[in-house]
């Protein structure tokens, strides 16, 4: 596979001296070999980069750690941690900027905590994510700083609030179409949060958000996850007819969608009689 190139130069030099340019373009690569429908796949091409020594020391053991979160994805935990304990047990290369060991470290930290959560271990999550927010933030990598957050907002039961709403003030210090596409996570996951919790009307704010957020930058799926959640709000606010119209849409573009063909079942069946 040839050296990724930098964005902004065009350079296919191994090491960018400066990490704030260097990182567009890595996370365009990542965002390239991630397909999160198939796992396996994914999981081979970040095998085979971390293994491709044309590549920098740095971008190697960057796709060592999103090989780790491919692993954790097929269920081989173990493994992802013992990829991760290999990339936190490098030495550092002193070349560097200290700006790029940071970056590692953050990246460790964020898988780790990925993985005590997917495990449903918030108590070991949490530390991970919070170490991983301080390392992105020290090593001036926005993009991590978001991803840790999030993930706390979906993790540190009883601060949900509190870390979405860190997020949504590092997004307002940004124009960047990429970064602003968390966004969507950030506020459908805040949206639950208020949904489960009774709080309805400022749920639906959320998932309107979340919306707006997705058509602006997010991919398709995240479209159609943002609308599915605006309409399912609707159906617990009482406001049946709208919700029946959005899911009606989303159908026509996914027929075959099961949570779409539930809340259809759920909005047009009719109440049991006393008799049923």
């Amino acid at each position: 596979m040839p050296a990724p190139i930098d964005e902004e130069t065009g350079s296919t030099d191994p090491v960018p001296a400066e990490p704030s340019r260097h990182r567009g373009g890595e996370q365009q690569l990542i965002d390239r070999l991630w397909d999160f429908a198939d796992p396996g796949a994914s999981a081979e091409r970040f095998r085979e980069l971390a293994g491709d020594e044309s590549q920098a020391p740095h971008t190697r053991a960057v796709m060592q750690t999103q090989f780790a979160r491919a692993l954790g994805l097929l269920g081989r935990r173990d493994e992802a941690l013992a990829v991760l304990d290999d990339v936190a047990g490098m030495p550092v290369d002193d070349r560097e900027p200290e700006a790029f060991a940071r970056e590692l470290r953050a990246r460790v930290a964020i898988e780790r905590g990925r993985l005590a959560a997917a495990d449903r271990r918030p108590a070991d999550a949490v530390p991970e994510l919070t170490r991983g927010v301080r390392e992105a933030a020290l090593s001036g990598s926005t993009f991590l700083v978001l991803d840790a957050l999030h993930m706390l907002a979906l993790n540190d039961v009883g601060h949900e609030e509190e870390w979405a709403t860190e997020g949504f003030d590092v997004l307002d210090g940004t124009r960047d179409p990429r970064l602003l596409r968390w966004g969507v996570a950030l506020h459908n996951n805040l949206g639950w949060t208020l949904h489960d919790s009774g709080r309805l009307t400022g749920a639906l704010m959320q998932f309107e958000e979340a919306a707006k957020a997705a058509e602006a930058y997010g991919t398709a799926e995240q479209r159609h996850v943002a609308r599915w959640s605006v309409a399912r709000c609707l159906r617990s606010l009482g406001r049946a007819e709208e919700a029946l119209e959005l899911q009606r849409a989303l159908a026509a573009e996914r027929p075959d969608d099961p949570y779409v063909q539930a809340e259809l079942a759920a909005l047009t069946e009719a109440p049991p009689t006393i008799e049923a």
